[in-house]
């Protein structure tokens, strides 16, 4: 099989208060907190990782909080919107949920799908959709949403850019990409068939200012590798491409390359392991500060600069 991505691995937004990213994330959508980290490059900052029982690689929607920052700007080069799947049946269930929690929703048909969208408090775009596509999830027995409603990980997500063609280029004959349809101005891609968390959809006007980061806004989307070599072989493809990805990274869980796709949007290539259960008990993550290794040394310094959080486990 050829060298490509297998769609998304993580989603990286900016978020304001810690705390309030923290309860809104676990109690009101039902995610697991499968880490508490540090931003490996700004390590004053908490990096919080929400995904399924697991942290399987496609349910994993990670922030950055910077409550000193000002809000996002919507424009070209940002993501814009995360959509979740939900299993067949419970739009209703998570309509009242979140009518229960005060959260205004908007029901849209995209690319013959209902969607139901809204923003979380701090202001990122979310969606849900109900698709029951086989994808890696594991159903979290504590979480406050029962296993049956719980949300399966990323569907799809979208970005916005000023020109198409050479981020379709890179989508497709780099990432692996094909072209399914388009709706309403956006265009999307699917790759492995397009199943759900193989999907991205793109919007291009090239009248569109450009946008910036800030909190309620997406710093980066992760795209799938299985493994280091994988991941250095599409590198070396993004390079040829005439782009300038960085050096691999390792962050421990998963190594990790950047680069800014075409339209401006930063991306990652990121591998499928080792995984956060490296480093922590499967049965506690997300319960203390984990910090990578080479963080250890300066723990006590850290810790007394970060704002302590209360998470409490159903």
């Amino acid at each position: 099989m050829k060298a490509q991505v297998h769609g998304l691995h993580h989603i990286t937004a900016i978020a304001g208060d810690p705390q309030e990213n923290l309860d809104f994330y676990t109690k009101v959508m039902g995610l697991r907190l499968v880490k508490k980290s540090i931003n490996q490059d700004a390590p004053d900052t908490y990096h919080l990782f929400f995904a399924d029982k697991d942290g399987n690689p496609g349910t994993d929607l990670t922030f950055f909080p910077w409550p000193d920052m000002g809000p996002a700007k919507t424009g070209a080069g940002m993501a814009v919107e995360v959509i979740f799947a939900i299993p067949q049946g419970t739009m209703a269930y998570w309509k009242e949920r979140l009518d229960a929690h005060n959260i205004t929703t908007l029901e849209e048909i995209r690319f013959s799908e209902k969607h139901l969208t809204f923003i979380d408090p701090h202001g990122l775009g979310l969606a849900l959709t109900e698709n029951d596509d086989e994808r890696d999830f594991a159903a979290w027995e504590k979480s406050s949403v029962p296993a049956d409603k719980q949300l399966r990980g990323m569907h799809n997500v979208r970005f916005q850019v000023r020109e198409l063609k050479n981020t379709e280029v890179l989508l497709t004959d780099v990432f692996g990409y094909e072209r399914m349809a388009e709706d309403n101005g956006w265009v999307r891609y699917g790759v492995e068939g397009g199943t759900s968390g193989k999907l991205v959809e793109v919007h291009a006007d090239s009248k569109l200012g450009l946008g910036r980061w800030g909190t309620g806004g997406i710093h980066h989307l992760a795209w799938r590798v299985k493994d280091t070599e994988e991941e250095m072989t599409v590198r070396n493809k993004v390079m040829q491409f005439g782009l300038s990805p960085s050096p691999q990274i390792d962050r421990f869980w998963f190594k990790s390359v950047y680069f800014k796709e075409p339209g401006g949007v930063l991306f990652e290539l990121a591998t499928d392991g080792p995984g956060f259960d490296r480093d922590e008990d499967p049965k506690k993550l997300g319960e203390t500060l984990i910090l990578p290794p080479w963080y250890e040394p300066k723990r006590a310094e850290i810790e007394a600069g970060l704002k302590p959080l209360k998470y409490e486990l159903s």
